[in-house]
């Protein structure tokens, strides 16, 4: 039983009871989650503390990992070249220059970009005043 008064053995604490408000406030407090994600841990792998312990775990480790770019992996390097409408050479060449954070390497595309409009303006200039000193 999930919280039976009575026992306090290793069973009851190993076991989360949603009944309980001061167990989900204790459990979320632990886990460091809202009570809300904590309820759907449980629905979604059971009352066993360790169970939702390690989903909570890898629910973070997953949402950490949405924000950089791993190029040991081939799906991530096809889907950031999607992304920022690069080569997976240019992406890789600026992961290199940028670090692996994917807002980062969109900051540098961004600015060579800029780079790239201010260049063609110059010699745009450059080309406009060679045809009227001619």
């Amino acid at each position: 039983m999930a919280d039976d008064k009575a026992k306090r053995g290793g069973a009851d604490r190993a076991l989360i009871a949603l009944t309980e408000k001061y167990e989900v406030a204790y459990w979320s407090k632990k886990f460091k989650v809202t009570p809300a994600k904590l309820k759907y841990a449980v629905k979604k792998v059971g009352h066993s503390a360790k169970k939702v312990e390690a989903y909570i775990k890898l629910q973070k480790h997953r949402a950490a990992d949405k924000s950089r770019i791993a190029l040991s992996e081939a799906y991530e390097v096809r889907y950031w070249s999607k992304k920022f409408k690069i080569t997976p050479a240019k992406l890789k060449a600026a992961v290199a220059a940028a670090g692996h954070s994917s807002k980062k390497v969109e900051a540098y595309l961004a600015a060579q970009k800029a780079a790239k409009k201010a260049k063609k303006k110059t010699t745009a200039k450059k080309a406009a005043t060679r045809k009227k000193a001619a």
